[in-house]
């Protein structure tokens, strides 16, 4: 957790350096060796080695017995920096606060990185109140979703993508042909974080099981293409987990919407046959 936090402490100075350079002012003129889109993507990777961080504390603690309540208080309060504050900072900074032309988009742009921050704020503090065994006991034995898209898979798809639009930079090519692509996806995740749609949360996984060598050879063949188009790969393997609690939410609705006629037509069937 401590890990976690302070990646996303420092993917934060990264943000605010980037902007310094960017803006040409006494910064930019003293750190003359600095890049803005070397900070930026050194603060993208910081952010996505906090996912790493957050996804192997909760399993270390499981596994050696010591989750506590402190340790999920303490886990928000990193998650809230390092998935809330630097993505809402980082897109903020890159995108919604442009130089020149298009001020008013600013305004705008400042606001929708501050739903994005509480929205995540929101939804950490819904699943701690959600898994307190003290208030839900029941609840928290039987289910194996997460209520909501959780942060880390919200601040995932934000960095891939920043990840993704710098190189594209790095090629010469426009980032504000693709400017609204990062505003879209962060009111699309920060909905989905506050919403009732179910995703996976893996925590049942047996990472212990035994496997096929052809199964170990294709994931291990999976990583290392995924390593190798890292800035299109990481945005799609988000995108497609964003997607799949999409459209199992739909499946779900459809579901239980059959269920509902189908126990009207049997109540029914029932009154037609007293009468």
């Amino acid at each position: 957790t401590a890990g976690n936090l302070l990646c996303g402490f420092i993917a934060v100075i990264k943000c605010i350096q980037a902007r310094l350079i960017v803006d040409l002012g006494e910064y930019a003129a003293t750190h003359a060796q600095l890049a803005w889109i070397e900070l930026y993507t050194q603060a993208v990777w910081l952010i996505l080695a906090a996912v790493v961080f957050d996804s192997l504390d909760g399993r270390l603690a499981r596994l050696g017995g010591r989750t506590s309540l402190f340790g999920a208080e303490f886990d928000s309060l990193a998650d809230v920096v390092s998935f809330g504050m630097a993505p809402a900072l980082m897109v903020f900074f890159l995108i919604l606060a442009p130089h020149g032309e298009f001020q008013w988009f600013r305004e705008l742009g400042w606001f929708i990185a501050f739903v994005y921050l509480l929205c995540g704020a929101v939804r950490l503090a819904r699943f701690n109140v959600i898994t307190n065994p003290m208030l839900y006991r029941a609840a928290l034995e039987t289910t194996k979703d997460f209520v909501g898209q959780p942060i880390p898979t919200a601040a995932g798809p934000v960095a891939s993508l920043v990840l993704l639009l710098l190189k594209m930079a790095q090629k010469a090519k426009d980032l504000r042909e693709w400017a609204l692509t990062l505003p879209l996806l962060l009111i699309l995740v920060s909905f989905l974080m506050i919403s009732t749609v179910r995703y996976p949360s893996f925590k049942q996984v047996n990472w212990e099981t035994k496997t096929r060598f052809r199964t170990f050879v294709g994931v291990f063949l999976g990583g290392i293409l995924v390593w190798r188009f890292q800035e299109v790969a990481f945005f799609f393997l988000f995108l497609a987990y964003i997607f799949y609690g999409l459209f199992a939410h739909y499946q779900r609705g459809v579901r239980h919407a059959q269920m509902r006629a189908l126990r009207r037509k049997v109540v029914k069937m029932r009154q037609d046959k007293d009468q």
